[in-house]
């Protein structure tokens, strides 16, 4: 072989298969124009949502704009999944929050030969993911024949025949496919996931026994953070950052925040959270630490459900301490979110635990 043979090879990209998923929030340029904070806001609740069952079902995340996804899976089993999970739990979001909250998004799935350019991807088996995704059904999922053919015989999912679709600058028509998330009222096709994430349902279905009074909102208390440096300086961050926090979640109406002044009048003092819990009957509680070294700076977050004290999330956060106050917002931003994520998901298992008479006003509207 000569070398200009040599160097023609080195020039050919690198490619391989790839499952691939695209989806995309229904109507979010409409929701920009009526309230752009409140948007952004949801969204990024949603993708906590998302990119936590990508990430869970060994997906990545290579594409993102605005409030598109785009993410590879090596095993298309992994990458449907993953959608049917955060579309089940994006409806359950949706059950429990008001109506300006809520957020559909269509999901498309194929199945192809990608071309690997750094950590992007690119190609027909990306394009074809990206031009399925419009043709889904608000809060559905739209395959490819290809994709298909992997997945039918592998998963108890239902799937409907919707036959060769034209799709923009594909030249050839597309063998599309639906994946029904509702049978009869029921999500049947969620069955074969129930045996996928047993354990962590049996997590959420076994958290709040909780003796909330009647007609009470899940109560949740945030205790002051430790300043592991124990320095002044970071004294400002700490408290702001739980201050902020605070005034966040209060800004929800379908949960209950006890306030600034409860949360800093523990800061000087010993207490005991089993003490807490039964003197304020919480259903939940979020605690922390921040640590700094130079201009780094590493917070930790946890939101603990008061029965067992079992531990619903947790997160760590690393950041270069340029802007203390952009940091700060950051910080404020990601904790509220999931904590808010968790509190919508876990209240909707309480209430679906409970018979209709048992069930509290709250818990009753979910």
């Amino acid at each position: 072989m000569t070398n200009s043979e040599f160097s023609l090879f080195d020039r050919r990209p690198k490619r391989k298969l790839a499952a691939i998923l695209a989806a995309d929030v229904v109507g979010f340029s409409k929701m920009m124009g009526e309230n752009e904070d409140r948007t952004l806001r949801n969204l990024k609740a949603c993708r906590e949502i998302t990119d936590g069952a990508i990430r869970e079902h060994h997906g990545r995340v290579f594409g993102t704009a605005g409030d598109s996804i785009i993410a590879e899976f090596a095993s298309p089993v992994d990458a449907i999944l993953a959608a049917v999970e955060f579309q089940k739990n994006l409806r359950d979001r949706n059950s429990i929050v008001p109506a300006e909250d809520q957020m559909e998004f269509r999901v498309g799935l194929n199945l192809g030969d990608v071309i690997v350019e750094g950590d992007n991807l690119f190609g027909d088996g990306v394009n074809v993911a990206a031009r399925l995704e419009p043709l889904a059904k608000p809060g559905g999922i739209c395959i490819s024949g290809k994709f298909y053919e992997e997945v039918h015989r592998k998963l108890e999912l239902i799937f409907e025949n919707v036959g060769p679709r034209e799709v923009k600058n594909i030249d050839n028509p597309v063998q599309t496919y639906d994946v029904i998330l509702d049978q009869d009222g029921e999500k049947s096709s969620l069955k074969k996931l129930d045996s996928v994430n047993e354990n962590r349902k049996a997590e959420a279905n076994s958290i709040l026994q909780n003796q909330q009074p009647e007609n009470s909102k899940p109560r949740i208390m945030l205790f002051p953070f430790r300043n592991l440096n124990n320095q002044e300086d970071n004294e400002f961050l700490v408290d702001g950052i739980v201050d902020d926090i605070i005034t966040e979640l209060s800004m929800i109406n379908s949960i209950e925040v006890m306030s600034r002044e409860t949360t800093f009048d523990l800061k000087e003092k010993h207490f005991e959270i089993k003490d807490l819990n039964e003197k304020y009957n919480l259903s939940y509680f979020v605690t922390g630490s921040i640590r700094s070294a130079g201009k780094k700076v590493r917070v930790n977050a946890e939101l603990t459900d008061t029965t067992g004290h079992r531990s619903l999330w947790s997160a760590r956060f690393d950041k270069v301490m340029d802007d203390v106050f952009e940091i700060q917002d950051e910080l404020v931003r990601k904790i509220s979110d999931s904590v808010l994520n968790e509190i919508e998901v876990t209240s909707l298992n309480r209430a679906k635990r409970k018979p209709t008479e048992d069930l509290n006003s709250y818990e009753f509207l979910l």
